[in-house]
């Protein structure tokens, strides 16, 4: 190599351009379901939208033990949810979480979720380099009849 300096440098400017494409995702139309005295699990809703190809692989809240992504299907007239490891999210197309679709669902909560007060959130996404970014979303509880 005649000029190790201009590689090096080549090389940290590839690295630093790699970080400007981390997954950048939105979110909107974020909210909680108030729940009852003495329940113990809720459900939390968003509109996620990416730039770029990217998944949302975990979810945290110091609100509950445990955040696991869900999704709800109507097969042979019954209403089937089940736990996903990933939330897939195709280029500039708004994904949907709401009741009766995809879902955030919040076991172990801490204290019951009231109308008026917060949740916060912290979304974990993995874009096509298996680059992690971290987004942290404080939604409002919403009492819904």
């Amino acid at each position: 190599m005649k000029h190790p300096f201009k590689s090096s440098l080549f090389v940290m400017l590839l690295l630093t351009l790699s970080h400007i494409a981390l997954a950048d995702v939105a979110i909107s139309e974020a909210w909680v379901r108030a729940t009852a005295p003495g329940q113990k699990v809720g459900a939390a809703y968003m509109t996620l939208k990416s730039a770029q190809p990217a998944k949302l692989v975990y979810v945290e809240s110091s609100s509950a033990d445990e955040v696991e992504i869900h999704s709800m299907t109507m097969n042979n007239g019954v209403m089937k949810m089940r736990k996903l490891d990933v939330l897939a999210l195709q280029p500039n197309t708004p994904e949907k979480l709401a009741p009766g679709g995809f879902h955030l669902m919040l076991f172990g909560l801490q204290k019951p979720l009231k109308a008026g007060e917060t949740v916060t959130l912290k979304l974990c996404f993995k874009d096509q380099a298996d680059n992690i970014t971290h987004q942290s979303v404080t939604l409002p509880i919403k009492e819904v009849n």
